[in-house]
């Protein structure tokens, strides 16, 4: 919890001891705890901000300052006092507000307004966000014929800070996205609101890291339903080892994304999402229709690697004329990588087939679709997921994984690791759910015992997704010693690792 909501608790606890027993008499300054408490719940909401699971601590503050106003009236032969009678009511009274204090304590613990652990490397993180127009390319997720591709592009770079450097939010928009993503996952719209205050490690527009140095890029891809900074605690730690990464926000693909006029082009559903996807990686399924048109490719998925190679193009501008002169000449765009999650995966690896800029691939806990499957991938490849048995107890717990969908999870990424001509590695975290390989178990400390994760600690699971992430791209892209993949690894002894071809 945040400071002055942890004072707040506080404060009402002491009220509501001082309430049942009285406040001692040399310390009579106490009775005062009650409208102590509502100066408090006013300074939180000014300087932290209203969220709604703090909502019973300040109605249990107002309750508390109810019953203590009649109390002040000066009785005869001296002060009130503020305390309770004996006696059934008095005893309900207290249980009712023992039980308002547990769960104003509890609400706020549960769903906090998170942190990111600090990164592992010896940068501070610089971000700026970009808005690119693919003039060339119909936007094919909206109805309107004329509307051209768009884009929302976050770069996180290596960057210099001050002691005074404040924080960059963690979502741009965050009420609206939040909003949008807790609907398409059937919960009230204000569930996420609290993500508006969550900072990261990250600094707007901070100075760029060194003069002259050029840094190797990554391109991260999102999930379906997900926005561009759903793995910002993979990104993070990357940057701070000294990699550009820029997340691309895919219309259709994101859940919601806000365009810098405040447009907003709300995604697919799940449901549609099975319908334009599924075709890609199930090669018996017609092929699609997608607002009347029928899909080049079988499916969605060649659509939105174009998105990659588009980025590419728009790199090469910024390298040449950085809009916010910072990042002109600073990437070194012979090394550039990508990397993505669920769909985001099954792109990366579209894009890798078709984009010979993309020197290393990194699939998470996505299948590979039938064209990579057919044809292969040529640069060094990684895929991060999990074993059958612990996507069958995902599918037990909380559904959304038939039995046909495991096994072609688990034999497409395999097929295309098998066929590689050079370096591969395949590495599997048994005890891993999807959501594991995302921001997810930040969100709440009971992320696994309600199912949202899986029986590994989070933090270990984003440990090892960070450590395999790394070593990777620093032997691949940034011919940086990477020990962690030469085999097995005593310090995650529970990671199932492959390895294949040279380096």
């Amino acid at each position: 919890m945040r400071p002055l909501e942890s004072l707040l608790l506080l404060t009402n606890l002491l009220t509501f001891i001082l309430w049942v027993l009285g406040p001692p008499v040399a310390l009579r300054w106490m009775r005062f705890a009650a409208p102590a408490a509502i100066l408090v719940a006013v300074a939180q909401i000014l300087v932290e901000g209203l969220r709604w699971q703090m909502v019973p601590a300040y109605g249990l503050t107002g309750l508390f300052l109810l019953f203590w106003l009649p109390h002040q009236i000066p009785r005869a032969g001296g002060l009130a006092r503020w305390r309770g009678t004996h006696g059934p009511a008095s005893g309900l009274t207290a249980g009712l507000g023992l039980i308002g204090l547990v769960v104003s304590a509890v609400l706020p613990v549960v769903l906090p307004v998170f942190r990111f652990p600090h990164p592992t490397g010896p940068f501070a993180i610089g971000t700026l966000t970009y808005h690119w127009v693919d003039g060339h390319r119909a936007e094919i997720f909206g109805a309107d014929p004329n509307a051209r591709r768009e884009l929302v592009v976050q770069v996180w770079y290596p960057a210099t800070a001050s002691p005074s450097s404040r924080y960059a939010p963690y979502m741009q928009d965050a009420d609206v996205v939040m909003a949008t993503f807790a609907r398409i996952q059937q919960l009230p719209d204000f569930v996420f609101g609290h993500f508006k205050y969550v900072r990261t490690n990250a600094i707007t527009a901070a100075p760029v890291a060194g003069d002259t140095t050029l840094y190797p890029v990554l391109l991260f891809l999102e999930g379906a339903t997900g926005y561009r900074q759903m793995n910002t605690f993979q990104i993070e730690n990357l940057v701070s080892q000294g990699y550009i990464v820029e997340a691309i926000d895919q219309p259709g693909a994101a859940a919601n994304i806000v365009f810098p006029d405040a447009r907003q082009a709300i995604g697919l559903t799940l449901t549609q999402f099975r319908a334009t996807v599924g075709p890609s990686y199930f090669p018996n399924n017609s092929a699609p229709f997608l607002n009347g048109r029928l899909l080049d490719g079988g499916s969605i998925i060649p659509y939105l690697a174009q998105d990659v190679s588009f980025t590419l193009d728009q790199l090469a501008a910024l390298n040449q004329s950085d809009p916010h002169r910072l990042l002109t000449g600073r990437l070194d765009l012979q090394r550039v990588g990508a990397f993505g999650i669920s769909l985001g995966g099954i792109v990366a690896g579209e894009a890798c087939r078709v984009e010979p800029r993309l020197r290393a691939c990194l699939v998470m806990d996505a299948p590979m679709p039938t064209s990579v499957v057919n044809a292969g991938l040529r640069q060094p490849g990684m895929w991060i997921t999990r074993d059958t048995a612990t996507m069958r107890l995902e599918a037990q717990r909380t559904g959304g994984w038939s039995a046909e969908e495991i096994e072609a999870h688990q034999t497409t990424m395999r097929s295309v690791y098998e066929s590689l001509p050079g370096a591969g590695y395949y590495v599997q975290v048994p005890g891993m759910f999807h959501s594991n390989f995302t921001d997810i178990p930040l969100w709440s400390p009971l992320a696994s015992q309600v199912g949202l994760t899986g029986p590994i600690n989070g933090q270990r699971a984003h440990r090892i997704v960070n450590a395999y992430t790394l070593a990777f791209f620093d032997r691949h892209l940034a011919s940086r010693p990477a020990p962690l993949l030469d085999g097995p690894s005593r310090q995650y002894q529970e990671v199932l690792y492959e390895s294949r071809g040279r380096w």
